[in-house]
């Protein structure tokens, strides 16, 4: 069963006796931290409305929300994704190209005419090994464990924002 939220995450895994949700948020908040996704700039300091007094300067403050996922293994995957959709659109272009199904069609054939073996991959996380332009924040919710609560500036290329896709794609071709 796929979770709307963390709460019911959590219900899950006690329902289930397991801790698989539990689990695959430590693993992709490791993997973050790893990669140093974020800058941890403390406690947000907020006022009666809760709008964050201590806000970096020149930043958008926006949402992440976490996608949850069972792979076709049984594997539980949960995804941080960021809300780009609240940060002002970019003046540069944030396309990022993907192969066409013309082409994937193409190599396939070129391979099996020359009896050659064909691999593929993932580079796990590959948004993460680019920085990002994009000047946002966000206000750590409980699924940060003991960063509740702390503004965290995001300096890599978290899925969902703008130009994840580009950063990505400039770092490696």
């Amino acid at each position: 069963q796929i979770p709307r939220n963390w709460e019911e995450a959590m219900y899950l895994d006690k329902q289930n006796g397991n801790s698989k949700w539990f689990d695959a948020r430590q693993l992709e908040i490791n993997q973050l931290h790893e990669y140093d996704t974020f800058v941890d700039k403390g406690m947000a300091q907020k006022d009666k409305k809760g709008h964050v007094l201590n806000a970096p300067s020149g930043y958008h403050k926006i949402n992440v929300q976490i996608v949850y996922a069972v792979k076709h293994n049984g594997r539980h995957k949960i995804r941080i994704v960021a809300g780009g959709h609240l940060t002002p659109d970019p003046v540069e272009s944030v396309y990022s190209g993907v192969v066409s199904h013309k082409s994937l069609r193409l190599v396939v054939f070129l391979s099996q005419l020359n009896h050659h073996q064909l691999w593929g991959a993932d580079v796990g996380n590959a948004y993460l090994e680019a920085y990002t332009r994009e000047k946002v924040y966000i206000v750590a919710g409980s699924v940060f464990g003991d960063l509740e609560g702390h503004i965290l500036v995001i300096s890599k290329a978290l899925y969902g924002l703008k130009t994840s896709g580009k950063m990505w794609h400039e770092r490696f071709f």
